[in-house]
């Protein structure tokens, strides 16, 4: 079978994928809303600000990196800025180069929400298998990224 096939099994196990990640993605936003008050997705923007944006990022960029449309990001940042987490700095003329920035406040709910996602992720199947076990599944997940 060359790269181009479709597999017998390959619709039944994207959807039961985006399925399983959907289901991880609620549990998540469960646990986080319940004790933070925040979302999973919430959480990823705030961790991407801490460790990849530094100095702040612009919407678009922190849409890339969380995997997120920059509309959801613009909905998702107006309740953190509103709360104090994060503050956006102008860029200039153009709206669209205004950075978000994490807060104190921010980092604080971030290293506490981190904790509250710990204890979440122990409950996963997946720390019942091997390291090797996991790096294969996360080099097939890798895989399924590239196009």
């Amino acid at each position: 079978m060359n790269n181009y096939e479709l597999s017998n099994h390959t619709e039944a196990t994207v959807l039961q994928f985006l399925e399983t990640a959907y289901a991880l993605q609620r549990d998540l936003d469960n646990a986080l809303s319940l004790t933070r008050g925040i979302t999973f997705s919430e959480y990823r923007i705030l961790r991407a600000l801490a460790n990849v944006y530094t100095g702040g990022a612009p919407r678009i960029d922190l849409a890339r990196a969380v995997g997120l449309t920059p509309s959801a990001v613009t909905r998702a940042l107006k309740p953190l800025e509103k709360l104090g987490y994060i503050t956006t700095e102008k860029g200039g003329r153009d709206a669209r180069q205004s950075r978000a920035v994490l807060t104190t406040a921010g980092r604080a709910l971030l290293d506490d929400a981190q904790g509250a996602l710990r204890d979440a992720l122990t409950t996963l199947p997946i720390n019942q298998r091997t390291p090797d076990e996991v790096d294969a599944f996360r080099t097939y997940l890798t895989e399924m990224r590239r196009r």
